[in-house]
């Protein structure tokens, strides 16, 4: 566009509108703005603030403040084009139906239950939230802590899902919830709102890995200081994970000391300001590191790693290093049967992870490409009803036959198409590789190291 301009769209009509009067503007003032604008309370936006106008690689596309399309940088290439929101107003649109209804709602019957009576979709996520991960991982000496030097974290208890329920729930109440929806619909419920001291909300969701990257990585123990950092990155529109680990190698670079808070805060300021520090930070952790000449920047394709130490946990390392985005665990969750036991039991320490990473890939990509979310993952792999369910839901949705090698064949066709992309971007195996540093540095407290064999790496996308 020749001026910032944003999309609406409501009924059969498509705009493209000016908007000049909310360029400029963070995602809160940027909402407000143009609801006051279209006057329509049904209204819901896809919109980026200063980080997306500023063309940071960090920067993402918020949904109604709370919900981020976080990672890649997604938020830059709205920028780019000077499109700050896409606004739509459903009210009165036709749902799609499905070509066989009643297998479809078979289907999700059979899925619905499945996820609601599994241990971890049916109560510990709609309980204590993703965070119920931190005292989990803390205790398996996986929760990478002050820029992945340990894998232990001191003050895990007081970041975590259970202190997240409870000050909602007994200690704060006022208008925190635990078991909130993501979205109409939702049967898992792993979201929550938490609330400030006087009850107030203070963000929306406060998760596993926001809380994780800006909590433990940076060596902060302050649930209410973790909060405020993850509402700024919201309102600034920033990933989450990306801010966190680059504001923790600026820490291990000696820009300010592990576990300041307040500091911490200011660069998340300077990052919405624009200042030359704050637009390293936005450039995410790679570029940070290179800024500050720090040797031990958490990465792979130049995005940060998320909240598994791949050292303790080999196969999200393998997942990791060969997922075609970059550092992603949720290509790959290996960490269902290496931590949590779910869909067979695998020894978090063996090295021998290609043939389980290139599983969990493949079935990801198509639980990706249907839509769900991929926590339903959790309950399918241990109940063959539910698996099929979801199978089921799909095929009566589009009329199409799959069943469980098509969802591998359709799961290793995606993963072709990603890779041959970032073939012609100049991607070789030698980007399928974790940091240096993994294979020098012993990770406590189990003083392991990455031993994966290069050639175990390389089996992986042998299809």
């Amino acid at each position: 566009a020749d001026k910032p301009v944003y999309i609406w769209i409501k009924d059969d009509k498509v705009e493209i509108r000016d908007a000049s009067g909310v360029w400029g503007s963070n995602v809160v003032d940027t909402e407000e703005g143009i609801k006051k604008e279209v006057g329509e309370s049904n209204a819901r936006f896809a919109a980026i603030g200063k980080a997306g106008e500023n063309l940071v690689v960090n920067a993402c596309v918020m949904q109604d403040l709370h919900h981020a399309a976080g990672r890649t940088g997604m938020g830059a290439v709205m920028g780019s084009r000077g499109l700050k929101a896409i606004v739509v107003d459903d009210k009165g649109t036709r749902v799609v139906q499905p070509k066989n209804t009643k297998l479809f709602k078979d289907g999700a019957a059979a899925l619905t239950t499945s996820l609601r009576g599994h241990a971890v979709t049916g109560e510990a996520l709609p309980t204590y939230g993703t965070a119920v991960l931190v005292n989990v991982m803390n205790e398996a000496g996986g929760l990478p802590t002050r820029n992945f030097s340990s894998g232990r974290f001191e003050g895990a208890s007081k970041v975590s899902g259970e202190v997240i329920n409870e000050l909602i729930t007994q200690v704060r109440k006022g208008k925190g919830r635990v078991g909130h929806p993501c979205h109409p619909g939702c049967v898992i419920q792993c979201s929550n709102i938490f609330p400030r001291e006087d009850g107030s909300t203070h963000v929306s969701v406060l998760e596993y890995e926001s809380d994780w990257s800006l909590g433990p990585n940076c060596g902060i123990d302050d649930i209410d200081a973790i909060a405020e950092l993850i509402r700024c990155c919201n309102d600034i529109g920033v990933d989450t994970i990306e801010a966190g680990v680059a504001i923790g190698v600026a820490m291990e670079g000696g820009f300010l000391e592990f576990g300041d808070a307040k500091g911490a805060l200011d660069l998340m300021r300077q990052m919405a300001e624009g200042t030359p520090v704050g637009r390293i930070l936005g450039q995410g952790a790679a570029f940070t590191g290179r800024a500050f000449g720090v040797t031990r920047v958490p990465v792979v394709k130049g995005q940060a790693m998320p909240a598994y130490e791949p050292r303790a946990v080999k196969g999200i390392g393998v997942t990791y290093a060969t997922s075609t985005m970059g550092a992603d665990h949720t290509s790959g969750y290996t960490i269902a049967p290496e931590v949590l036991s779910v869909g067979g039991t695998a020894d978090p320490f063996a090295v021998n992870k290609a043939e389980l990473s290139r599983a969990f890939q493949a079935t990801t990509a198509f639980i990706d490409s249907s839509g769900y979310c991929l926590f339903i993952a959790f309950a399918i792999l241990d109940d063959a009803d539910g698996f099929q369910g979801m199978i089921d839901t799909v095929n009566g949705m589009l009329g199409t036959g799959y069943d469980a090698d098509g969802i591998v064949e359709y799961g290793h066709n995606v993963l072709k198409v990603e890779r041959g992309f970032n073939a012609a971007a100049g991607f070789t195996k030698a980007d399928d590789r974790l940091p240096e540093f993994m294979k020098l540095e012993k990770l406590p407290p189990h003083d392991v190291v990455w031993d994966v064999p290069d050639e175990e790496l390389d089996k992986v996308h042998a299809y």
